[in-house]
């Protein structure tokens, strides 16, 4: 299939790369727009409670969109004169303004004066609804706080709230993307060149680098037409299909060498290049791939969508090398190569031939102090807590982050706090006396500064102001409970538990809305949904090594080295971002991690670990059919695989490293985060993991490594995936 399919690319390698030119500059061009058209949100599945209150308020209490809070502050206070009129003003134009479905202010709501008046009186919040969804809202409402904010007549106006957080956090993952690519690509260049010790040869990895990232920017445009897509696919995707190009490519340019020097011909060691390094890059972009799938198995459209994305860049990566590559290998020829490789000295003699020897030697002197470590680093993931993204994923110098410490630092409510209930009847109304008795009990949950509705305002427990009308739609009503808590942090979702907790009126059905159920919402479904995701991506990776091996200790050994270093890659994530230490590497713990993060990491690092697996065991697989099949030929296979595989997984996982570490130069937390965390599991997969606990497992284990049953021998010998 292989050789079929690199056919063109041989006999025509000119027009082969004419072609991908061509679509080059078309896939540039679609891409360029993709930015504009993906989403800010997608962390909440659609069905969730949170998710039905606000289509409920949407549709039944015009409370529609995404929250705008502008905060506006002088020196003579929020009743002096110049914050009075300022105030005022802002509260009309948003009244008016199509955009916008409610606006609460002090100074034109004065029952709410406690809730957004700062402790010191000199700060007042306006707090709009954006009418729109997650991708429009947060656009609107950077529109209208161009208007607003600013300083003027002693008055200075800043913007924030969720709407906020989310356009600016748009507008910092497309700016970071550029400073990603700024870094990586230079320092890319300068390691190719090192590792393979000729520029042009550098240059065939490269191209095929710039081309998946030209490729995944149009493989993102035009899937934002059939799914909804985050914005965070930007740099993950563009990322994830960079890496992989370039690997693949090192690993066929690699074996096209090795060929080469063996004494064969240009286009004998180009086919057998192709078809047998071929072979791996397709096992080791299926597992990549697979592994991406397991996202699918979450409600969240977030991960969803990379899952979506990630599978088309994962697919484009694999056409690239069997296309662009023996195109490029074709045309340049032996210019790859700086001396005739056929003085190329043996094996035997190399770094990592003697270090495979070496912990072959001693497997279990090797292995224990590299176990501990794992162990050691994965201890923290006891401790992991999740939560949804606020304000304080963004730099400090970024305005909403702003607004977000000063409603934190400043104010007895929390404005973004907010709990909303809607109370619907199941069989006749809402009593008002049960509804009002129910608010009241709500009101007496600690730190809930009131409850709100159709029933009158209550506060520890007493009547504490008017019924609000707005507030009863029909049988059903909506009541709002402010909050003096962070609805992110631990003391919220336990505030949330014990407002659930509050019986509800005989007869009716209670749903829950607010950031704080959120939160709740998005944690549930990664529960649910992790189970699923683990079983399919174990299930279908042990298969598709045991079709590649014929074993079935090599799967089971792969997997379990698999989730040791995930486990130490988590622990070092929540030691570092959660819980502080190393000063956050330049970000503010909150004391949680990002719900959907773990899942992120796990399904990305778990395939590009295996993708350096599959590389392995592809050659010791090769090198072990070959041989006597003793104890000592395993030991030859694992020696010579790695010895002639190991130097590429060590180069292709630094050079992914310095892809991923563009991403960790990113102002948002989630993306350095998500950038420390793939670096860090590339490098200690790459050498800890493949080149000392491999060894030594295979070395105990001797010739069971290649243990199958024997009624299953002749099915999988008949079912092995070959070239």
């Amino acid at each position: 299939m292989i050789t079929t399919l690199i056919g063109p690319a041989m006999r025509a390698p000119k027009l082969v790369l004419v072609l991908v030119g061509v679509a080059f500059l078309v896939c540039g061009a679609l891409g360029s727009q993709a930015s504009a058209r993906l989403s800010n949100g997608g962390f909440v599945a659609t069905d969730s409670e949170s998710a039905r209150v606000a289509d409920i308020l949407g549709r039944d209490y015009n409370m529609s969109g995404m929250q705008l809070v502008l905060t506006v502050e002088s020196d003579g206070g929020v009743q002096g004169a110049a914050s009075t009129a300022r105030g005022r003003d802002i509260d009309e134009q948003l009244r008016g303004d199509s955009r916008v479905s409610k606006v609460v202010s002090p100074w034109t709501d004065p029952q709410l004066s406690g809730l957004l008046v700062s402790r010191d009186k000199k700060i007042g919040l306006i707090v709009a609804s954006v009418r729109g969804d997650e991708n429009t809202a947060p656009a609107a409402a950077h529109d209208l706080a161009g208007a607003f904010a600013g300083s003027r007549d002693g008055v200075t106006i800043h913007a924030g709230g969720q709407a906020m957080v989310w356009a600016e956090t748009g507008q910092q993952t497309e700016k970071d993307l550029a400073i990603a690519e700024a870094i990586a690509l230079p320092l890319t260049v300068l390691l190719l060149i090192w590792f393979l010790r000729s520029a042009v040869a550098a240059a065939i990895p490269f191209i095929t680098g710039i081309a998946a990232i030209a490729g995944t920017s149009a493989v993102l445009y035009l899937l934002t037409f059939v799914v909804e897509l985050s914005v965070f696919a930007l740099n993950i995707t563009t990322a994830i299909g960079l890496a992989l190009a370039i690997d693949y490519s090192l690993l066929i340019i690699g074996r096209y060498r090795e060929e080469i020097a063996a004494g064969r011909d240009r286009d004998a060691a180009l086919v057998l290049a192709m078809r047998r390094g071929g072979r791996a890059v397709a096992f080791s972009g299926t597992t990549v791939g697979i592994a991406l799938i397991g996202m699918s198995f979450f409600p969240m459209a977030f991960l969803r969508s990379l899952a979506y994305a990630g599978l088309a860049v994962v697919a484009l990566s694999i056409v690239l090398t069997l296309t662009m590559v023996p195109a490029l290998l074709t045309l340049l020829g032996e210019r790859i190569n700086r001396k005739p490789l056929r003085e190329a000295r043996p094996v035997q003699e190399g770094f990592l031939y003697r270090v495979a020897r070496t912990v072959q030697r001693r497997p279990v002197l090797c292995a224990l102090p590299v176990l501990a470590l794992l162990v050691l680093f994965g201890s923290p993931i006891f401790g992991l807590k999740l939560g949804l993204p606020d304000d304080r994923v963004l730099p400090a110098a970024v305005e909403s982050r702003q607004v977000g410490d000063l409603l934190r630092d400043r104010f007895a409510d929390n404005a973004t706090g907010t709990v909303q209930i809607v109370v619907s009847p199941t069989g006749g109304g809402t009593d008002p006396g049960d509804l009002g008795a129910y608010s009241a009990a709500l009101s007496t949950v600690p730190e809930v500064e009131g409850v709100t509705g159709p029933a009158g305002s209550f506060a520890g427990g007493q009547p504490a102001g008017p019924a609000d009308p707005t507030a009863r739609h029909g049988d059903s009503a909506h009541l709002t409970v402010s909050s003096k808590v962070d609805p992110y942090s631990e003391q919220g979702q336990r505030q949330l538990g014990a407002l659930h907790a509050v019986t509800a009126p005989a007869g009716t059905h209670v749903l829950f809305g607010g950031l704080a159920q959120q939160t709740a919402d998005s944690t549930a479904g990664i529960r649910e949904g992790f189970p699923k995701a683990v079983v399919w991506i174990a299930v279908t990776t042990f298969i598709l090594l045991l079709l590649l091996t014929g074993s079935v200790v090599l799967p089971l050994k792969a997997l379990v080295l698999n989730v040791l270093s995930l486990s130490a890659t988590f622990g070092a994530l929540v030691w570092i971002f959660q819980e502080g230490h190393l000063g956050g590497l330049g970000t503010l713990a909150t004391g949680y991690t990002i719900a959907t993060l773990p899942v992120l990491l796990f399904c990305v690092a778990f395939g590009l670990s295996m993708d350096y697996e599959v590389f392995l065991l592809a050659r010791f697989t090769e090198e072990w059919k070959r041989s006597g099949r003793t104890r000592a030929d395993n030991d030859d296979a694992v020696a010579l695989g790695i010895a002639r595989s190991g130097r590429i997984v060590t180069a292709a996982a630094l050079l992914m490293a310095v892809i991923f570490v563009g991403i960790a130069s990113s102002g948002v937390t989630m993306n350095r985060m998500l950038g420390v965390g793939l670096a860090l599991a590339v490098l200690m997969d790459a050498t800890l993991v493949r080149m000392v606990l491999v060894p030594a497992f295979m070395r105990l284990l001797g010739t069971a490594n290649w243990w199958a049953p024997a009624l299953s021998r002749p099915l999988l010998e008949r079912a092995a995936l070959r070239e």
